[in-house]
């Protein structure tokens, strides 16, 4: 498989993406061809600084860097030469199989639409989010940022891309679904979750149990969340903070270690024609190459197209 990673984005790049490109191709071996995506004299002068051969990778020019807080449909309309239109653009033109970048979040997600498309059907793509489950493993959670404001069709569509991201990269037959509300019963909720509930519970392709609370995101009751992208990212960096505090404190185990967003590595854009995985700004060394395995999941998983066949 062909991955395509961004080497200028992050707050520490390119050091932090090209060390952990290389530990990355260490554990995957020859099943993956990592691809360095931005302006090639970095590149090499980091490969240097870092002791690594200048082949180490293919490296595909970008004389341009989208900055971090920069607008993300403003920066992709100026910077057409920038690593995140350069990257994007290797999965339109089908030279790689994902892209991968922890640069700007909302640059990646307009690049992604606007290029890409979404998927045919698709009312709004989203970004899908992993937290942790107290049974192990993670819980699928969309949205968590691509979309702050939902109608109620989009979050019933949640329900059933996020059923197909829980079965198909996860391995969970009839994966529980619930929706994310003010309380468990079914009237309860915004006039918005309270119409989604009645088109999720419609949807025969959904195992929808009903209304979940804030007390049930870490708990087993479900294995995907459906809420807003403000909802959603809310609960992303809420779970993200826990685990600092935990291991300041000593209290560290199996289930706390599931709280280093570290180790997931990213987040996967769902609904659009092409994998693409948004890494943490603040990605170490570590992180990245945990987003370059997430990579290398996402396309054995061969998500995108279990979408586009579900979906129709």
């Amino acid at each position: 498989m062909r991955i395509a990673v961004d080497a200028m984005g992050g707050d520490y790049a390119p050091q932090a993406v090209i060390e952990g490109a290389l530990e990355a191709k260490k554990e995957l071996g020859s099943a993956a061809h990592i691809i360095l995506v931005g302006r090639q004299e970095d590149i090499s002068a980091c490969l240097n600084k870092v002791g690594a051969p200048l082949d180490s990778f293919p490296i595909v020019h970008a004389s341009e860097v989208v900055g971090m807080e920069e607008h993300g449909t403003k920066a992709i309309q100026s910077k057409q030469d920038s690593s995140i239109v350069k990257g994007m653009g290797m999965v339109l033109q089908g030279k790689a199989d994902v892209f991968a970048g922890a640069g700007n979040t909302g640059a990646m997600m307009v690049a992604a639409v606007f290029m890409l498309k979404p998927i045919e059907g698709v009312l709004r793509p989203g970004i899908a989010g992993f937290l942790p489950k107290h049974k192990g493993g993670y819980g699928i959670t969309l949205d968590v940022g691509a979309n702050a404001e939902c109608k109620p069709e989009v979050l019933a569509q949640f329900a059933e891309i996020g059923s197909i991201v829980s079965e198909h990269f996860y391995k969970i037959a009839s994966p529980k679904v619930g929706l994310m509300s003010l309380g468990t019963e079914e009237g309860k909720g915004t006039t918005i979750t309270q119409a989604a509930y009645n088109l999720i519970k419609a949807n025969s392709k959904v195992n929808f149990v009903g209304n979940i609370e804030g007390r049930n995101v870490f708990d087993d009751t479900v294995d995907v969340i459906v809420c807003d992208g403000y909802v959603g990212n809310v609960m992303l960096k809420m779970g993200e903070s826990i685990y600092p505090y935990l291991k300041m404190r000593g209290f560290v185990d199996d289930f706390v270690e599931l709280f280093n967003w570290e180790n997931v590595g990213g987040s996967p854009i769902v609904g659009v024609n092409g994998n693409v995985i948004i890494g943490h700004g603040a990605s170490s060394a570590y992180a990245i190459k945990n987003m370059i395995k997430l990579s290398a999941k996402i396309v054995e998983s061969d998500l995108t197209n279990q979408l586009k066949a579900k979906l129709k």
